[in-house]
């Protein structure tokens, strides 16, 4: 299941696992990415829900915004490597 997920990740995933070793990776770095990303996805549903009562496209932009966010955060802390995390976090 996880490599079916990876072939069709795959875009996102070379972005970030493109490069070196993972200098610099912890554990806690992952789980944090994972956070992060359940966050987004709250945030981007939140959006939606008040955008669908307020009856406006208008937060149309953030609700995308947050959701490819989200997906790129849990995407890269799900399934990519350790390289692709440390390098999502900038660390060398």
């Amino acid at each position: 299941m996880k490599d079916a997920l990876r072939r069709v990740f795959r875009p996102i995933l070379v972005f970030f696992e493109k490069g070196g070793n993972a200098e610099g990776y912890r554990s806690s770095h992952r789980k944090i990415l994972l956070v992060v990303g359940f966050l987004f996805l709250v945030l981007s549903g939140i959006s939606l829900f008040f955008s669908i009562v307020a009856e406006t496209f208008s937060a149309l932009l953030p609700i995308v915004l947050f959701f490819v966010i989200s997906l790129v955060c849990l995407v890269v802390g799900l399934l990519g490597s350790d390289s692709a995390v440390a390098r999502i976090w900038g660390s060398r």
